[in-house]
């Protein structure tokens, strides 16, 4: 089959379909690649690089009649008529929102595959464009957002003075907000982040962020991995928590977002007219009608208290080089699910769910909405004991009374002593130790902190050099069996020695600078 890659046509896009380096496995598959002169240029992927890599260059209409057309964006409903019939569309379609579109498409003889429909499972994880897409603009989010803040991120204390640090709120822990959460701690701001789903609450605070739920709120169970609309209770006491945090903060990036629906409004004109003259405001959903409110798709609106409430569409697309490789390899990735042969051929299976949830068209026929793809189950309640009856009051399991776990404790005892009364002295010796040493080391380990377990432990390992040094005293006896525990103990004993150092050398080594001034090889 022959696989076009056009130009894109979307004012400001600056992505391609497809880079020189996903041609290359493209052309692997089977597919003879034509792509539009000019196509990569935005990008700055010249002809002469997608030539090297194995396709051909050619004219918009070539790139338009293949039998399988990338895009990175939705084409026109104008454009729809360059496509040939029988043809293959696999690009951004957005079909819960775009029902003209997707009408348009359906009055054609193609098919058409929506990369924005992928769903979140995790065979499909190297097919989502939205979470590669998302994690670019979340980064480029913050950039924007500290060209337009004019200051420092981080704080300094230099000698004509001391200067704070930014204060950034992120509304959204997804991919995106995750990402602008890790650029915002690593340009030295404080990162305070809020989301729905209390789970994610981790992950905010691995990549420096502090999490601010909201108040006495229920939370959220998702089944298909995205974020839903919540009840009017939570939502008062968002907007409490917003309007304080709007207040304290210097720059707020707001990044929510409801699947088939219009974005949720998250701030409102009395928050941005609360906060301090100079802040920021990065509206990431202005395309799908905004989580704030004054903002503009694709400008910056300057509000009378002197806050720039930011409305780009076109975050990814800022970066053109890295989000069209991004998108590209998702391409890749879904052509080589739909050519299992690796001969060129493109075979359509509706038993896949991951196929059957992002076709909207399949030969002149509308197949939108697919069926909905469970991702995750909300947790179920115990099922009732046996013989119980149904919405009944479970009854909780009996523990043991008090006076029987003393019971228990003493009959313990008393065969500890009747042990010890009964053993040799070097036995109540090394049982003192060893009782000891268990003691001291859960109070000395459990003051460590989790990040120094690894470490620590290898290096304890170590220690078992004394049981080397034991066993190969008793090396000597004259009883085959001591010999033969005496072998096995040094054997073992040696390798916790030599693997407790290396493990340790290689952890060190990470830390390490090498020659050219950056970490060590791992």
């Amino acid at each position: 089959m022959q696989l076009g890659v056009p130009r894109e046509t979307r004012p400001r896009e600056t992505r391609v379909s497809a880079t020189p380096a996903t041609v290359t496995q493209l052309v692997a598959l089977g597919y003879d690649v034509v792509v539009e002169s000019g196509a990569g240029a935005a990008s700055s992927f010249p002809d002469e690089a997608y030539v090297a890599g194995g396709a051909r260059i050619g004219t918009a209409a070539e790139a338009w009649g293949a039998e399988v057309v990338l895009r990175v964006n939705a084409p026109a409903i104008g454009e729809l008529d360059r496509l040939a019939s029988g043809a293959t569309l696999i690009s951004l379609l957005s079909p819960a929102l775009a029902s003209e579109l997707v009408d348009a498409l359906a009055a054609r003889p193609i098919t058409a595959l929506a990369m924005d429909a992928v769903p979140r499972i995790s065979r499909a994880q190297s097919m989502d464009v939205l979470s590669s897409m998302a994690n670019i603009a979340g980064y480029r989010a913050v950039i924007e957002a500290a060209n337009v803040f004019g200051r420092f991120f981080t704080g300094q204390v230099t000698a004509a003075g001391k200067v704070p640090p930014a204060k950034v709120l992120v509304a959204g822990a997804g991919v995106a907000g995750l990402a602008a959460i890790g650029a915002a701690s690593s340009l030295g701001a404080i990162v305070r982040a809020t989301d729905v789903r209390p789970e994610v609450a981790e992950q905010v605070r691995s990549l420096g962020g502090e999490y601010v739920a909201v108040p006495s709120a229920e939370a959220q169970v998702s089944t298909d991995g995205y974020a839903r609309e919540m009840g009017e209770d939570f939502n008062r006491r968002a907007a409490q928590m917003y309007a304080e945090q709007a207040k304290d903060v210097d720059i707020v990036i707001t990044t929510a977002l409801i699947p088939g629906r219009p974005a949720p409004r998250l701030i409102t004109e009395e928050m941005v007219a609360s906060m301090r003259s100079g802040s920021v405001v990065v509206d990431m959903a202005a395309a799908q009608g905004g989580n704030v409110a004054g903002s503009v798709p694709d400008e910056v609106v300057v509000t009378p208290n002197g806050v720039s409430i930011i409305g780009y569409t076109d975050l990814p697309a800022r970066l053109p080089a890295q989000a069209s490789q991004l998108y590209g390899t998702n391409l890749v990735n879904l052509l080589k699910l739909l050519t299992p042969g690796k001969d060129g051929q493109l075979v359509l299976d509706f038993d896949d769910v991951v196929q059957r949830a992002i076709t909207v068209v399949r030969a002149g026929e509308k197949t939108w909405p697919p069926p909905p793809v469970q991702v995750s189950a909300a947790p179920t309640p115990p099922s009732p004991p046996p013989g119980a009856t149904a919405g009944a009051p479970s009854v909780p399991a009996k523990t043991p009374a008090p006076g029987r776990r003393f019971a228990l404790v003493g009959l313990g005892a008393a065969l500890l002593f009747l042990l010890t009364a009964f053993s040799p002295n070097e036995l109540v010796q090394h049982f003192t130790v060893f009782t000891l040493a268990v003691v001291v080391g859960f109070y000395v380990i459990g003051h460590v902190h989790h990040a120094l377990h690894t470490p620590l432990m290898s290096v304890t390992n170590a220690i078992s050099g004394i049981i080397v040094v034991g066993a190969l005293l008793q090396l000597g006896s004259d009883d085959g069996a001591v010999r033969a525990l005496a072998f096995v103990a040094t054997l073992v004993a040696s390798i916790n020695v030599f693997g407790g150092f290396a493990v340790t050398r290689r952890m060190l080594g990470m830390f390490s600078r090498g020659p050219n001034g950056k970490g060590a090889a791992r």
